[in-house]
């Protein structure tokens, strides 16, 4: 799965878009928006979501840290490829 196969949606508030990956136990959130870090430079921000909580996952995000931003799509892409690898799961658009 690449950034570029995702259907980005339009959000209102905060003003962007964004995508969500199911990738069974866990979802990953790939948002630009007014608010996010790194958007002012086009860039993206993901967190992890496991049972609708916000949660740190180990070579996803940082310790102490759910979300990390300022990400291009390579690093998008180098995501949504260590999420297929964590989980085993190739991950489905919803």
């Amino acid at each position: 799965m690449k950034l570029k196969n995702l259907d980005m949606l339009q959000t209102i508030s905060p003003m962007g878009v964004q995508a969500i990956v199911d990738f069974g136990k866990h979802e990953l959130s790939i948002v630009q928006n007014e608010m996010s870090y790194g958007n002012k430079q086009g860039l993206y921000e993901i967190a992890v979501f496991s049972e609708g909580n916000q949660v740190e996952l180990p070579g996803i995000t940082s310790p102490g840290d759910s979300v990390k931003g300022f990400l291009t799509e390579s690093d998008v892409n180098a995501i949504l490829t260590k999420m297929h690898t964590i989980t085993g799961t190739e991950g489905t658009q919803i």
